[in-house]
């Protein structure tokens, strides 16, 4: 298992020092930072500013000043807020786990990821994850979570729990992830489908904010559609609302994993595009990850041939719902321009003219990690209530 750290940029790593710093210090203004840090006036500033921002810590109260000090302003006082508020976020791909620790705010202090196939090891999977929230808890000294925020790459049935679809996420039918992971956590642990939460990211610090009805659509491994609805992610009467992917294509028959053929993720999926880059480079490494693609014509006619074909589902839909915006995540959505392009041009075709006049169909602001920043701020919210 290959297991990648976060590692901060140095602006991030001073400002994690500083926290440190902070947290041994008691209350503590910025001049006295500038002291025991032995750092500038304005990396400070700048760093005290970011952890404001974040949640993780207060200024106010100035502290008294004492005779001869002059008469400026007092300087304020610097706190830490208390990590008993923090929680965490994981988030289950068909090929990967992210995982993060999470502030009161519900930004995430730090994450990790793991490329696995979660698909058909779900008990690995599962075990994967705990080992990694433990250690990022001991690396940051996070002592205490309040709760877990989950997101699993597949339908859930809201009223039991439990994993239903015998052909989507094989490895786990039959389970209920929620008390797979507080046996496993010892925590309280909220589960979702992983594009709802993507559309929450999205709503709450990307490209959805400003719109109270959009389809957020994940083009990766698989395809799934988050909906917010009147502001809020729309679920569906179990739960079940956003499987996209299995929409039937007229014409084709790629096998999906659902058992049956010609499904959208079976034709419009990072593998599939993947195997077509490689028939048309044939000195292509076929190792290569898809970000790592040529960026050519014939690469850009495939991801444009993707999106027209992701377009034609969504005109449909479009026709159905009436978003103001189509907001595509995943790996595939991250290509870039072309993809875009397609869908694009396949609602513009096919859509109502009203209805595609006046949608925005734009990029995932929050690229390949929208569901796990999804997941950070549903379990900061959750947190707080």
């Amino acid at each position: 298992m290959d297991v990648t750290s976060d590692r901060s940029s140095p602006r991030n790593r001073t400002r994690e020092e500083i926290f440190r710093v902070m947290q041994g210090g008691g209350a503590l203004t910025r001049a006295h930072l500038v002291e025991a840090t032995g750092l500038s006036r304005s990396t400070v500033n700048h760093a005290v500013s970011r952890l404001i921002a974040e949640g993780r810590v207060t200024e106010g109260d100035p502290a008294a000043k004492g005779p001869g000090s002059g008469s400026g302003r007092p300087a304020g006082v610097l706190r830490c807020v208390s990590r008993r508020s923090s929680s965490a976020a994981l988030d289950f791909g068909h090929n990967h786990i992210n995982v993060a620790v999470v502030d009161s705010s519900g930004h995430m202090i730090a994450q990790q990821r793991a490329d696995l196939d979660v698909d058909l090891y779900a008990a690995k999977a599962m075990d994967a994850a705990a080992d990694m929230l433990g250690a990022l808890r001991q690396e940051h000294d996070v002592d205490d979570l309040s709760t877990v925020v989950v997101g699993i790459p597949g339908p859930l049935d809201s009223a039991s729990g439990l994993v239903r679809s015998p052909t989507i996420l094989s490895g786990w039918v039959g389970l209920d992830p929620r008390r797979e992971l507080e046996h496993r956590l010892g925590l309280r642990v909220h589960v979702e489908n992983d594009a709802v939460l993507g559309a929450y990211g999205e709503l709450r610090r990307g490209a959805g904010r400003g719109y109270t009805d959009f389809l957020y659509v994940k083009v990766s491994h698989g395809i799934g559609a988050g909906m917010v609805l009147n502001g809020e992610p729309y679920r569906g009467s179990l739960g079940f609302a956003g499987e996209i992917g299995h929409t039937p294509l007229p014409g084709y028959t790629e096998l999906c994993r659902c058992g049956r053929r010609g499904c959208l993720e079976a034709v419009v999926s990072v593998s599939s595009v993947m195997a077509q880059v490689a028939h048309t480079h044939p000195n292509l490494d076929p190792d290569a990850s898809l970000p790592d693609q040529p960026d050519d014509p014939t690469t850009r006619r495939i991801l444009n041939d993707a999106g027209l074909m992701l377009g034609g589902v969504l005109s449909v839909l479009s026709n159905l719902l009436n978003p103001a915006a189509l907001i595509i995540g995943g790996e595939l959505g991250a290509m870039g321009s072309p993809l875009l392009e397609g869908v694009a041009s396949a609602v513009q075709h096919n859509a109502q003219p009203a209805i595609a006049a006046s949608l925005d169909i734009l990029p995932a602001q929050l690229g390949q990690n929208a569901e796990l920043v999804g997941a950070a701020a549903l379990a900061g919210a959750l947190a707080r209530s």
